[in-house]
């Protein structure tokens, strides 16, 4: 009896179908500086950046998590293709870098085009908006190895920042403020507590009167991008670091970025924390140092801000729509 590589559970075809589906959509997030075009071995980027003495590129990879069998249990797959491309470009935007292409990984037992499109779909959106070329990627179907109507995703971003512009942290000192920006929910951390603890009490379709909402639209809220409001600050010198708050929490993530003589101090009521970080940890019973080191607790992003220079950064978020407010201060240890 004769097997094919179809009979096996990859269907080359298919795969085909679906790149030439998602062609041209693809093409739309291209800039000039793309060289080639979809299913090509390698995407070429031109490298020149008028204008830039010492451009250095910036990258970054990264995933969702579990966040993705919330998506499997909506059926709604084009929010986590947002995800991806935001939390990445979130990553490089931190240290000053403007996005330039982003490549992703999409993994399946069979492929289901209609799913693969969604997810393609959310990148496609999420790369227009924060202005980046979506310039190849990988698809792969991989029978036996994922269950029915499961996936994984993976994304990775290149940047560029001119090299004296590069903000690491070096210039926080004692006395400097943390600004806080909002976050839309869980962004892509912690999926893996809040399904334990939720799951066991309700079902993603139950309308939840603490959120207002069905539960998996609260836990399926698109991680947001920030980087049009670090982009309105970057060039300030009262600008001394960003951290993007992903798995580690505020502290764990801000601690990485300022020099090992300070510590933060965050005043963790200067803010309300949305609902839904508060059913987690009043069903589940999350002990408050837990519920710190797991979850964003509704700030997404923190800006290290001389405090003279508040004022002016604060105008300056204001006028791009942002809600910011001072969570803290570094302080010597």
């Amino acid at each position: 009896m004769t097997k094919t590589y179809k009979d096996s559970g990859v269907d080359i075809a298919a795969g085909d179908e679906f790149v030439g589906t998602i062609k041209e959509k693809v093409r739309s997030t291209f800039s000039k500086a793309v060289l080639t075009d979809i299913g090509t071995f390698g995407a070429l980027y031109d490298a020149r950046f008028p204008g830039m003495e010492e451009p250095v590129l910036v990258s970054s990879i990264d995933g969702v998590g579990t966040k993705l069998k919330v998506a499997f249990l909506m059926d709604r797959h084009d929010s986590v293709g947002q995800d991806i491309v935001n939390h990445c470009v979130n990553d490089i935007a931190v240290l000053g870098a403007k996005p330039l292409f982003f490549l992703d990984y999409f993994a399946t037992g069979k492929l289901k085009p209609r799913i693969a499109e969604s997810v393609v779909q959310g990148m496609i959106k999420a790369c227009r908006e924060n202005g980046c070329s979506l310039v190849g990627g990988e698809t792969a179907e991989m029978s036996g190895f994922y269950r029915e109507n499961e996936y994984d995703i993976a994304g990775t971003i290149v940047g560029v920042v001119e090299k004296k512009k590069v903000i690491d942290g070096r210039r926080v000192k004692a006395g400097d403020l943390l600004v806080g920006l909002p976050s839309t929910g869980l962004h892509t951390n912690g999926y893996s507590l809040a399904r334990s603890v939720l799951f066991e009490r309700f079902e993603v379709d139950d309308f939840v009167d603490a959120l207002g909402m069905r539960l998996g639209e609260a836990l399926l809220a698109i991680h947001r991008s920030y980087l049009k409001a670090i982009q309105a600050i970057i060039e300030f010198s009262e600008t001394h670091a960003l951290s993007h708050i992903t798995g580690g929490g505020i502290v764990g993530n801000t601690s990485r970025i300022i020099p090992k003589n300070l510590s933060l101090r965050v005043n963790w009521k200067r803010w309300q924390r949305p609902a839904l970080f508060n059913l987690i940890q009043e069903k589940g019973r999350v002990p408050e140092h837990d519920m710190r080191k797991t979850f964003n607790l509704g700030v997404g992003l923190v800006i290290i801000v001389s405090r003279r220079g508040l004022d002016k950064i604060v105008r300056a978020l204001s006028a791009e729509g942002e809600k910011p407010f001072v969570i803290g201060e570094v302080v010597g240890r």
